[in-house]
């Protein structure tokens, strides 16, 4: 016993020692050094690739062309940049566009059966018509006027003098825009994989390298690799065609032709990843093969075209002039911050060294103290100048192909896989409220960060293809609407304040990232369609409760005729939304009305986005309203008590309830699966939107312990979840939520956690700066009010101007 006491001496200090270091550690776990470390990684990605880019470039086509991966069966993702899927349709329209610009295609295959065997893949997948098939072993060719296409082939299997004639002939011809050639198989075939074949073909390929270097300035030229063969389907005149051999074959072309043309390497892996069904061994199958059209199609039509899922071989968007001014001002405040820095510095040290001449101590020192201090010019400029550096970060992401991007991939266990993981940790980080009314600010925090954190993983990995995860989405973005009926109308109404201060606040918290966006990224402000939706209900809310009679709790309890004024206020609303609803004519009419056109109307000047949006939830709003509603009234006649920790009914009516809620969830969940079409649950989701939001409600609060317990964690991200939602436009997802950002390319599930840290920490600082500005863009006085709105004013007319909305 005694041995172990002095033990237990010996090793408490050490132990001691180990706790307060563990302390320490876990007091250092803290949002800002978290924003620390991420400002820290993004600069190690950063330079990482600037270095990438420096040693092999930053043309998006070579990386089309070199690398890639199969991201899961049959999906095929090129290195860094996003493939767009060419339909007939899409192709077709490329080619017709081209040609209104003058231009004509002109695709030349020069090869042997595999490189025909593209070309009429090409052919088929363009083409209005069936096309017969051509005689083996020669020259093919399809024209198509109205496109000013044309496709040829030319039949030359071995790579030899014949091959070097015809790439010669081109030096004083007309020439096509893009070349590809292959050739290997027949070689090795015809010379039994003779090591004098390979020679041979070597030296071919060398008299042809200066022939290409001529013809590179006048077409794209792109040496096709040879494709890997399945031995055991091979037929026995081909068993000496090995992918040994051909592996031969590859080299050489590699080595003599890499200055000279573009080596197509991708093709190879496609066909090396998936082959299965190839029919002969020889010739790749189906799935490879539409890749390699679509890979052409892609490096020959997105330049040209529009396509948002469609960044390899896509040059960036011209930078316009407002683009160029904000960043101008943006720049502007970077300085200003730094030397309002340096001066802040300086002015502490006087201070605290006391260096100011006694005769001057009266005048100088109050001047120098306040600036020592946080003066209101230092910290609106130093919150301007971080702003800046974040768009810079957006801009960097989303509007330049420095960082990588890759499509989204859908599949079953990528989406309930960090599902269940971020649920999992929601519920382990729960703790006690010191709330216990229906739907308290704990709750809807909690609420709308679980629903946030569930749509971005709906975004990142493209769910919205299967329809009853879609139609459950949808529910959660009719939440937040219905949230934000429920707050606005519970603050009116109890409060019955409905002072303009409040309602510009609101407003700018809820749009000072949106505006920023629209101009350093160059989208329509409905381009973010969510703020332009909860500004709208806001503003609705406001103009519904504050139109007269106004009418609060405390009106009502002094003349219960408010009561029924504000049953009526709602009816009104009701109806004005359903008239508008009915008459799309209508609607459009009062919504592209000048000035506020370009609020409502997208890139192409057309309001139907905003039409498909308001109409969608049109009534969740309202019903946030009336669920709030009812509420206050429930609780004014103590039809139900939320004051302390128990149920809010009785026993038995609260099993009822929530049986009835569990039945109301399972309801519409069965709706999902059995609506057939977006379309068709689109039209019906109005109507039935509130039931799984009120039944979720219900099985939520009921009971005492449900109510008075919520996650800390998901509460976290609610006060976030609007930076959240805009912010992934950008800098978690890509190329405008149509992809997905890399940072770390090649480790996809790294990058995630990369990304996702970065992004999240990005998000919560923008937070923090929108609050911090908006106590200097909306202060407490109407003479600062004003001054502020005519600023605004200012610095919108010209903007204005020049998008059409004043003229």
């Amino acid at each position: 016993m005694a041995e172990q006491t002095q033990q237990q001496q010996v090793l408490s200090p050490s132990t001691h020692s180990i706790t307060t270091t563990s302390v320490e550690f876990i007091q250092h776990i803290n949002v800002e050094n978290a924003k620390f470390l991420a400002l820290v990684v993004l600069l190690c990605i950063v330079s990482y690739h600037g270095a990438l880019h420096f040693v092999y470039g930053s043309d998006s086509c070579t990386w089309l062309l070199s690398d890639g991966r199969f991201q899961g069966p049959h999906v095929w993702q090129p290195y860094g940049c996003m493939l767009h899927s060419y339909d007939k349709r899409d192709a077709r329209y490329c080619m017709r566009y081209i040609n209104y610009w003058g231009g004509q295609t002109h695709i030349l295959f020069v090869g042997d059966s595999r490189i025909r065997q593209l070309y009429e893949q090409l052919v088929h997948h363009i083409s209005l018509q069936e096309i017969p098939t051509g005689a083996k072993h020669s020259d093919m060719q399809f024209i198509d006027n109205e496109l000013n296409l044309k496709v040829e082939f030319k039949w030359m299997p071995v790579a030899n003098a014949s091959m070097y004639e015809l790439f010669k002939s081109y030096l004083n011809r007309d020439k096509p825009n893009v070349l590809f050639v292959g050739s290997a198989t027949w070689t090795i075939k015809a010379d039994n994989a003779s090591k004098e074949a390979l020679e041979e073909y070597r030296e071919v390929l060398t008299n042809v390298a200066p022939i290409f270097e001529q013809l590179k300035p006048y077409m794209k030229i792109l040496w096709i690799l040879q494709d890997p063969v399945l031995q055991d389907k091979l037929s026995p005149e081909r068993q000496m065609i090995t992918n040994d051999q051909l592996d031969l074959y590859n080299k050489a072309a590699m080595e003599v032709l890499d200055d000279s043309c573009i080596i197509w390497k991708s093709s190879r892996l496609v066909a090396q990843g998936y082959n299965g069904d190839s029919v002969d061994g020889l010739h790749v199958g189906a799935i490879a093969l539409n890749y390699d059209v679509q890979i052409l199609l892609n490096m020959h039509c997105n330049d040209h075209m529009n396509f948002n899922d469609g960044t390899c071989c896509a040059s960036r968007e011209p930078i316009t002039t407002l683009q160029l001014a904000t960043a101008i001002v943006f720049a502007v405040c970077m300085v200003a911050s730094i030397v309002l820095r340096c001066c802040r510095m300086h002015a502490r040290k006087v201070v605290a060294n006391g260096i100011i001449a006694p005769q001057n101590k009266a005048k100088i020192k109050p001047a120098v103290g306040a600036l020592a201090g946080d003066c209101d010019v230092y910290i609106v400029v130093s919150s301007l100048a971080k702003f800046g550096l974040i768009m810079a970060y957006f801009f960097l992401c989303d509007r330049t192909n420095f960082f990588m991007k890759e499509n989204k991939y859908y599949s079953t266990l990528n989406f309930f896989l960090p599902f269940g993981y971020v649920m999992a940790l929601g519920l382990f980080f729960t703790e006690d409220s010191k709330q216990t009314i229906v739907l308290h600010r704990d709750q809807t925090d909690e609420w709308k960060g679980w629903m946030q954190l569930v749509i971005l993983i709906y975004h990142m990995t493209g769910a919205s293809q299967v329809l009853p995860i879609y139609m459950q989405i949808r529910v959660l973005v009719t939440s937040y609407l219905f949230l934000t009926g429920f707050g606005h109308f519970s603050f009116f109404w109890a409060k019955g304040d409905y002072g303009l201060f409040r309602v510009c606040k609101m407003v700018f918290r809820l749009n000072m990232l949106v505006i920023m966006l629209c101009f350093v990224m160059n989208r329509p402000y409905q381009f973010y369609y969510f703020v332009p939706l909860v500004t709208f209900w806001f503003l609705v809310i406001y103009c519904t409760m504050c139109m007269l009679p106004q009418v609060s709790a405390t009106s009502a309890d002094g003349s219960p005729w408010h009561y029924l004024y504000m049953v009526l206020k709602i009816v009104f609303l009701i109806a004005i939304i359903t008239i508008l609803f009915l008459s799309e004519v209508l609607f459009e009419k009062i919504f592209v009305t000048r000035p506020f056109k370009a609020l409502f109307v997208t890139s192409d000047d057309s309001v139907k986005e905003w039409w498909f949006r308001w109409q969608l939830d049109r009534y969740s709003v309202v019903f946030g309203v009336i669920f709030g509603y009812a509420y206050f009234l429930l609780k004014r006649f103590e039809l139900l008590d939320d004051k302390g920790n128990g149920s809010l009914f009785s026993r038995g009516v609260c099993w009822i309830v929530c049986l009835l809620s569990v039945i109301g969830i399972m309801s519409y969940t069965t709706f999902t699966f059995f609506c057939k079409t977006k379309p068709e649950c689109n039209e019906v989701h109005p109507y039935v939107a509130f039931i799984p939001i009120t039944s979720y409600i219900i099985l939520r609060n009921v009971a005492g312990f449900m109510r008075t317990r919520y996650s800390t964690f998901f509460a976290w991200f609610g006060k976030i979840s609007l930076e959240l939602f805009i912010s992934q436009y950008h800098i978690w997802l890509a190329a405008d939520t149509h992809g997905v950002l890399v940072l770390i390319p090649s480790y996809p599930v790294l990058n995630v956690i990369v990304t996702s840290f970065v992004f999240v920490c990005v998000s919560h600082e923008i937070s923090k700066l929108t609050v911090v500005l908006s106590n200097y863009a909306i202060p407490g006085s109407w003479k600062y009010l004003v001054r502020n709105a005519i600023i605004f004013t200012l610095v919108l007319i010209p903007v204005g101007f020049s998008h059409g909305m004043l003229g």
